[in-house]
């Protein structure tokens, strides 16, 4: 039959006990017998999407002009920046990613403070220095900038009826984006301000302004509203300064992590929010893993009743792939979702699929008068073709639909395709190795003779 069985059923062993290790702990603990120090320590609690859970879904889309340029860069710095912005507010599990070229979906699972979390994103933390000229501004002063404003609501915001007045647009030297580092530090008399230093950009930018425009005021600004207008008294050529104002230290910290994290490089308006309840969430939880259940008892007894010993082989191997599989799941923490779930269920399909080929190549193969080894070893490699052919256009597929969800956002259209892809190459594990070690090792063992009860030919 097949060599060094023995090694082989070691190996198997091996990676059972693992992954029964890891599908029944939430945590991989390794301590040193002698002192008790941790060795290895790993959270293995399964993550559960948003559809099973329960949580929220916001969509954001940028809020500029449609004939303004969004890059893909500030995109992705935008994503990057609501996604620390809700880790900083112990938002666990959260994913942020980015849909078209415009939008960013984020998904929070498990979460109860929703509108703390639509608070937050809603503060978009976008930070301009504004060019005011020789008018002071209190705190507080709501300003109308000319960032992302294209030249048709430029003219719509001067075009106002007789009698009244056309609000002052104020012009923007350059935005949170040209910040590299923001902290909390002390003035000379212990009162608190925001430190902040500029990329080189920036400084180019700020160092040519400030020389240009002494003794003129400069509005910092954060979502319109001014937080503090100093006048410049210097050029500022050294890429840092301060943001002054009536801050104690809780508040000049907020600001700062607020703009450390929140520094958008574009505005962002949520377009649509979504609360999935989590008593919805637990009962798709419940109907998937009795449909689960009842498919698996399906699958095992036609395996055993038509195939008879290759079919009890191929169901041992089906219950160890399902427990490898879920093991790797939670092992490399991936969400589970319902099409995520749909796609292991469909890879299980790949696993039968491969066993089925070789077992009715092995009945034909014994049909035609070849010993049970002959019969046993053609079949394995005369089915291989078949067999790897199916499963890579199962992959590309999982491919196509992976890139698809990350390039417009389909979360779940993206857990479907890991979860096949996962479940493909495993299963091939399963097929190829498990099921061929069992027949191999039960054939050798039994002294069979009688084909036709045996093997159901």
């Amino acid at each position: 039959m097949i060599k060094r069985q023995n090694t082989r059923l070691v190996v198997i062993a091996f990676v059972v006990l693992f992954a029964l290790w890891v599908d029944l702990s939430d945590t991989l603990l390794i301590t040193n017998p002698f002192n008790g120090n941790v060795i290895y320590e790993r959270n293995v609690k399964p993550q559960l999407g948003l559809d099973l859970r329960g949580g929220l879904q916001v969509l954001l889309e940028a809020d500029l002009a449609a004939d303004v340029e969004v890059t893909a860069d500030s995109m992705e710095v935008a994503r990057s920046v609501i996604e620390n912005r809700t880790n900083a507010l112990g938002v666990a599990e959260n994913v942020v990613q980015i849909a078209g070229d415009r939008r960013i979906v984020g998904e929070f699972p498990g979460l109860e403070d929703t509108e703390g979390v639509i608070n937050t994103i809603q503060q978009t933390g976008l930070l301009e220095f504004v060019d005011v000229g020789n008018t002071p501004m209190a705190a507080g002063t709501i300003l109308v900038t000319d960032y992302g404003l294209s030249d048709a609501a430029m003219a719509e915001l001067q075009n106002v009826p007789e009698g009244e007045v056309a609000p002052i647009v104020y012009s923007t030297i350059m935005t949170g984006g040209d910040l590299s580092d923001v902290y909390v530090s002390q003035d000379q008399v212990g009162g608190f301000q925001i430190a902040f230093a500029l990329t080189d950009a920036g400084s180019e930018i700020f160092g040519t302004y400030t020389s240009q425009n002494i003794n003129k005021y400069l509005a910092i600004v954060l979502d319109k509203v001014v937080i503090s207008a100093p006048r410049i008294q210097s050029a500022i050529t050294g890429g840092s300064g301060v943001i002054t104002g009536q801050f104690d230290y809780e508040s000049a910290n907020n600001l700062a992590i607020q703009l450390r994290y929140g520094s958008l490089p574009i505005p962002l308006k949520i377009v649509e929010s979504r609360i999935i309840g989590p008593t919805l969430g637990e009962d798709s939880l419940q109907r998937s893993m009795k449909a689960g259940l009842v498919g698996m008892i399906i699958v095992v007894l036609f395996m055993g009743i038509y195939y008879r010993l290759p079919g009890i082989a191929a169901d041992i191997s089906i219950l160890l792939y399902a427990a490898i599989a879920f093991a790797i799941f939670k092992f490399i923490g991936v969400t589970l979702t319902l099409p995520g779930i749909a796609g292991f269920m469909l890879s299980t399909g790949s696993a039968l699929d491969a066993n089925i080929l070789v077992f009715e190549r092995l009945k034909e193969e014994l049909r035609k008068g070849r010993t049970l080894k002959q019969a046993f070893d053609m079949a394995w490699s005369r089915a291989w073709s078949s067999i790897r052919d199916s499963n890579a256009a199962v992959l590309i597929t999982a491919a196509i639909l992976f890139w698809f969800g990350s390039a417009f956002g389909a979360t779940i259209v993206k857990g479907f395709a890991i979860t096949l892809a996962l479940g493909v190459l495993i299963s091939l594990f399963s097929a190829l190795y498990i099921t061929n070690t069992l027949l191999a090792t039960a054939l050798d063992k039994l002294n069979i003779k009688n084909y036709e009860r045996w093997f159901g030919i």
